[in-house]
């Protein structure tokens, strides 16, 4: 009998580069930290030196994470390492708070036993006029230190590496670059505005990276989806110059699922090969071809499937009408105006249950705005049928802001206390520390915690007046003030139990039925990715907890819903749940969004979205509305949008 050979996987055959794909960037990191770490550990056993590119910016952070815990935990030495960075700003202080000098110094070499001397990175303070000179030498450290032998890369949703910027020659060395204009709007959230974001980089060449023994490069988030699709599966160009990776010998693209949620194996699987046509998968078929087709579900033909390539779903599940049908009725049902669920009505396709009514619900808010902002109406809609809403905002989100703001309320409270007879020397004195501090504040300083404080306590007031605006009793309100969060800079710490523990108290609390979180993970300073996952974690403890114990029946029928919004939007075909809202709606949600005086206009740390978060959501909302009806159903004004997460 002749032997059966194992099916070929064809799923990636459109990758010009391997790609590895992980459930989460945390997987993903500790991939990456393990080749490193085996890496430094054969090189010591030869008595070599190891020669590490290194990037910075947000996505290698959960690298050096594991790094110092291998360090620390797993007796990993870095003695025997030498490192050269990818880049700096320039001009920029050494020490100020956004200086990649600063940034490795805070994530990875301050907790290890690396060599100073054996650490190299761009100085951002070298003199304008010996720039050349110095990357020269920057080029022959690396040549004389054996080159590198594995090189860490990040990537821009320009396509970016380093700060190779669209249009960098294959053949380019260490140099002073301007930066692209979508790259100093990407890393804005590290600065307090866009002016502050310097003009100039230093970054080693194409051609440098490109002679380095191995690459990995890592990306994370959706944002990066697109970039990376171009990258690994589109022809080489120097307009993407992380695509120009394809000519090397040893380059591995390690992301996370989100990352990779465009290469053609998981938007179009079809393509490649076989595919399990699951319910899920059918619905997102058919709504891409219909939206790229701009045609209605119910108007898709036989003809339509087969040019979209989309013969064997016809073949597996019949006449294209019956298809059509299914997936229309599936989008249809995920509409309702009721999120706590229809009370009294038997809904068997209802994304919610009808009982139990009125439910015990938990808003989880990263900052003191996401709440009004990413799901306004649905919050209010909650409210106003009859559902017990508590709201719990995460973080105090002092950093976001503006030292103008602390001024202006110091001086309201003076002021108040001299209407009000009141003796205002402790007032005055701590508005007059205030400004002096920041009269004469630098760009690496972080805030007092007295004005900490009050940048909080502003948040905070607007947070209630807009619980008070939607209906809210104020003994429904609680602020968590995650442990996590507090640093006074961009930079937050990892989840801690301090956090889990506070999180924990409040659900158990509480005993709710529904729970809203932020899902979206674009989130530039990655406070939400935290706060989701401090919410998931307290979720799965007291589930465990709940194992044969009658006080926590109530966590078995809990279910958790994650909302999106002020960073971006769920895909159609991913939601199960859709809100809609009428213009009045609409306004309400404006005008609660508008409460946040301290987040208008101009906002620190904004991000790459230029747009007010008013904005964002409003054009968000109003978006997922009119694809739902290019899709053939009814036309709302604005829809919110939810996807169930099983934890």
């Amino acid at each position: 009998m002749a032997k059966q050979t194992a099916p070929i996987d064809l799923s990636d055959s459109f990758e010009k580069i391997p790609v590895k794909i992980f459930a989460s960037l945390d997987d993903g990191s500790a991939f990456v930290a393990r080749q490193i770490a085996s890496l430094i550990r054969e090189k010591q056993k030869a008595r070599q030196k190891c020669v590490l590119g290194l990037a910075t910016g947000s996505t290698p952070k959960s690298l050096y994470a594991e790094l110092v815990r291998m360090h620390r935990e797993e007796k990993l030495s870095f003695k025997n390492v030498i490192t050269f960075n990818l880049d700096e700003y320039y001009p920029i202080d050494n020490n100020a708070l956004q200086s990649y000098n600063r940034f490795m110094r805070i994530n990875l070499f301050d907790h290890i036993d690396i060599n100073p001397k054996n650490i190299h990175i761009p100085d951002g303070e070298t003199a304008k006029e010996n720039i050349k000179e110095y990357c020269r030498k920057y080029e022959k450290m690396i040549k004389d230190a054996g080159g590198i032998d594995l090189q860490i890369l990040g990537i821009g949703n320009n396509g970016h590496i380093g700060f190779n910027e669209p249009g960098s020659g294959i053949y380019s060395k260490t140099r002073l670059i301007t930066l692209d204009n979508s790259t100093r709007i990407a890393n804005s959230y590290e600065f307090a505005n866009i002016s502050q974001v310097p003009r100039l980089a230093i970054t080693m060449g194409i051609s440098s990276i490109m002679q380095t023994k191995k690459i990995v490069l890592m990306a994370w988030g959706s944002s990066k989806a697109l970039v990376i699709k171009k990258s690994v599966e589109d022809d080489d160009t120097e307009q993407v110059p992380a695509s120009l990776l394809q000519n090397h010998d040893d380059v591995t693209f390690v992301v996370d699922e989100t990352a990779a949620s465009e290469l053609t194996r998981n938007k179009s699987p079809w393509l490649t090969g076989d595919c399990e046509w699951t319910p899920k998968m059918v619905k997102k078929a058919v709504v891409n071809m219909a939206l790229k087709l701009k045609k209605p579900v119910l108007s898709l033909t036989n003809s339509d499937y087969n040019e979209y390539g989309l013969s064997d779903l016809l073949v597996e599940k019949g006449d294209a009408y019956e298809i059509n049908l299914q997936v229309y009725y599936m989008l249809r049902d995920s509409i309702t105006g009721w999120p706590g669920g229809k009370p009294q009505a038997e809904l068997p396709t209802h994304p919610e249950r009808s009982s139990p009514y009125p439910k015990k619900v938990v808003i989880f808010s990263p900052h003191p705005d996401d709440d009004i902002i990413s799901m306004g109406g649905t919050f209010q809609r909650l409210h106003d049928q009859g559902h017990d809403v508590q709201v719990a905002y995460q973080t105090s989100g002092n950093i976001a802001v503006t030292d103008e703001f602390v001024t202006r309320f110091l001086d309201f409270a003076v002021g108040f206390e001299q209407i009000a007879g009141i003796d205002t020397k402790k007032t005055g004195q701590i508005l007059e520390n205030a400004r002096r501090f920041l009269a004469r504040k630098k760009s690496n300083q972080v805030d007092t915690p007295p004005i900490r404080s009050i940048k909080g306590l502003i948040r905070q007031g607007e947070a209630k007046a807009t619980c008070r605006y939607v209906g809210i009793k104020e003994e429904n309100v609680h602020f968590l003030n995650l442990p996590f969060y507090e640093t006074g800079t961009i930079e937050k710490k990892p989840m801690s139990e301090k956090d889990i523990r506070l999180t924990m108290e409040l659900l158990k609390k509480v005993k709710p039925h529904q729970v809203y979180c932020a899902g979206d993970f674009a989130d530039p300073h990655g406070t939400h990715i935290v706060c989701f996952n401090v919410v998931v974690e307290s979720l799965k403890r007291i589930k465990k907890e709940a194992l044969g114990s009658p006080h926590y029946e109530w966590i078995n029928d809990c279910w958790l819903w994650l909302y999106r919004g002020a960073w971006q939007e769920w895909n159609i075909e991913e939601i199960e749940m859709a809100i809609p809202m009428s213009p009045d709606q609409v306004l309400k949600k404006r005008f609660g969004i508008f409460i946040h005086q301290s987040q208008k206009d101009m906002v620190p740390f904004q991000g790459s979205d230029s747009r007010e978060f008013w904005q964002r959501a409003e054009e968000r909302n109003a978006h997922t509305a009119n694809i739902y009806a290019d899709l053939g159903l009814t036309h709302y004004a604005a829809m919110e949008a939810f996807v169930r997460y099983h934890y």
